[in-house]
């Protein structure tokens, strides 16, 4: 495994903001983060970059462990930072040069060029970081935490800030990158969730409460089940209401009508042989599944 995590607590003075978490996740893989604010996202990330010590339990990255073996662990590891910490007087190339160097690179000038290219960095290189947008300081923040080739990658909100056209060409840029390291990110944004990550885990006041792939996580069972049927014409829904085991039912359009019920009901022989006697065609029947957002509320409710 490339990251493991044990038992893992972290304590503020009274507040737990990890609360004895225990998790692995495997090389070649992309993971996201989710998870309210103060849900302990961002402190798990910090321990395993070796910036804060946990309170107790083990984490370890591609079996260094992040408190005794520190050093190995950063030097394995690329960091993106929530608030991106950049050096604003210095160039691109020169900021991306002083990275490598720390790291002392061989052939430092040509992992440089190459940074700037993989990053879309190349028409803004030679400006000062300061005169950058916020985009591009992100692109200048992803380029950084790459320029060493490290085996781990995690990157806490790296789109933030992100035009459109840029947000697509980093979300390529990741999965191509995710499917050769492991990667962990953290995100606000369901969207790019979806689009990126293999799996979700969901972090609410401390703990997991949801750790599953992206396609599991939407086929599992809502607290309601939601049927959206079409009709060939109008539909008068008040012969529907009398369906035993509705909990609720509204029209979405002329022709279309909405029915929620418990989960694990199945209302659909009810609806059949209702629409027959009252002459209609049902032309389409589909189970609503969740969105992320839905899974996400349920999961962080107080």
């Amino acid at each position: 495994m490339s990251i493991k995590i044990n038992n893992l607590t972290k304590i503020y003075g009274i507040q737990k903001a990890l609360d004895n978490i225990t998790l692995q996740v495997k090389p070649g893989q992309i993971t996201g983060l989710l998870g309210p604010n103060g849900a302990g996202k961002s402190t798990m990330m910090k321990i395993l970059t070796c910036f804060i010590p946990p309170t107790s339990g083990e984490a370890s990255v591609n079996d260094f462990d992040v408190m005794e073996n520190s050093i190995e662990v950063r030097r394995i590891i690329g960091y993106l930072s929530e608030h991106n910490p950049l050096y604003q007087e210095m160039y691109i190339k020169e900021y991306l040069s002083f990275i490598g160097g720390i790291y002392k690179l061989p052939n430092l000038k040509s992992r440089v060029d190459e940074m700037i290219e993989l990053t879309g960095l190349r028409l803004e290189y030679k400006k000062r970081i300061a005169a950058l947008s916020k985009g591009y300081r992100q692109r200048v923040g992803l380029a950084q935490a790459l320029i060493h080739n490290p085996e781990v990658l995690i990157l806490d909100e790296p789109t933030s800030g992100l035009d459109p056209n840029q947000l697509a060409e980093i979300r390529d840029l990741i999965r191509k990158i995710g499917t050769e390291k492991t990667v962990m990110l953290s995100t606000h944004i369901m969207q790019e969730v979806e689009a990126i990550c293999d799996r979700i885990i969901i972090i609410h006041k401390g703990k997991i409460v949801a750790d599953d792939s992206t396609s599991n996580l939407h086929k599992a069972k809502n607290e309601d089940e939601v049927l959206i049927i079409g009709f060939n014409e109008n539909v008068d829904i008040r012969p529907f209401q009398a369906i035993q085991n509705i909990k609720s039912i509204e029209k979405t359009d002329e022709k279309t009508i909405k029915i929620s019920s418990q989960s694990g009901v199945d209302l659909r022989p009810a609806i059949f042989n209702l629409a027959t006697e009252l002459k209609l065609t049902i032309q389409t029947l589909q189970k609503q599944e969740q969105s992320l957002e839905e899974i996400f509320r349920q999961r962080t409710k107080n």
